[in-house]
């Protein structure tokens, strides 16, 4: 209980960036990108997989490069998405070009690569995305009310009434019924957001809170399986209680997307 809330302190001056939005945003949101695949990597090297940490560096500050020139260097201009098929192409290219030394790389270290490109640094840069979207830029806060609401309301609700194991062989410790609680929980806290700050906007916050609550877990527990892979017990030792930037922003790199894409399908 103690860690969790030392930790919870930790997080508060990301209050700030969200609030400013903007180029603390960006830069922000590239650095976590930076940091979650130089951890997600490091976690492949305890399997004697070798994924190049160059080539995920600088793709995370070429996708960031081309989001300055897709808006013409000045952020919240109307973007482009077509860039965007720029870098997968990039992508793709470089981390194959990766295995041309057949003799020292395996197969695996290149899809490891291109995996921590997609996963960590595209992911996360849907953050920056949302900001970008000037009618609609006010959902970002429901990315980190839906992974952080889930997640506080899943661990209360699990350690009050936890009789029943949601996924015992990936996580011992969730419960049906903290999962349960973490889907009210977002719901709860996505309708209260929305009546302080969104008024208009309730119906989508409600749906939000809902998918968010459940994609969520989802980012959860697809960090704690590739933890048990790789034998590791936490990606880092950053934040007290939590690990790494890993362990404190796996569900938002689901809600990240989830938010950007519905509001680009349903909003727009």
């Amino acid at each position: 209980m103690k860690t969790r809330i030392i930790a919870g302190c930790c997080m508060l001056p990301l209050l700030l960036v969200i609030y400013f939005g903007g180029w603390v945003l960006w830069a922000f949101d590239l650095v976590i990108g930076i940091m979650a695949v130089y951890e997600f990597y490091r976690g492949f090297r305890e399997m004697d997989i070798k994924p190049s940490l160059p080539i995920g560096i600088g793709g995370a500050v070429l996708l960031y490069a081309l989001n300055l020139v897709a808006c013409g260097g000045r952020l919240g201009d109307e973007l482009d998405y077509k860039w965007l098929i720029v870098w997968f192409f990039a992508c793709v290219i470089v981390s194959l070009l990766y295995l041309f030394r057949i003799e020292e790389r395996k197969l695996e270290d290149g899809m490891v690569t291109l995996t921590g490109l997609f996963y960590c640094v595209f992911f996360s840069f849907h953050i920056t995305l949302i900001d970008q979207m000037t009618d609609y830029s006010i959902l970002i806060w429901l990315v980190f009310i839906t992974a952080f609401g889930t997640d506080v309301c899943a661990y209360f609700a699990g350690v009050t009434l936890g009789k029943h194991k949601l996924c015992p062989k990936i996580s011992p410790k969730k419960s049906i019924e903290g999962s349960v609680g973490g889907i009210l929980g977002s719901t709860v806290l996505s309708i209260v957001f929305a009546c302080i700050f969104a008024e208009e906007l309730l119906v989508h916050c409600i749906v939000i809170g809902v998918l968010g609550g459940v994609i969520s877990q989802f980012g959860d527990l697809t960090a704690s399986i590739f933890k048990r892979k790789m034998g590791i017990k936490d990606y880092g030792k950053l934040i007290p209680g939590h690990g790494g930037i890993m362990d404190r922003f796996d569900s938002v790199l689901f809600t990240g997307p989830m938010v950007f894409y519905y509001i680009l399908l349903v909003l727009e």
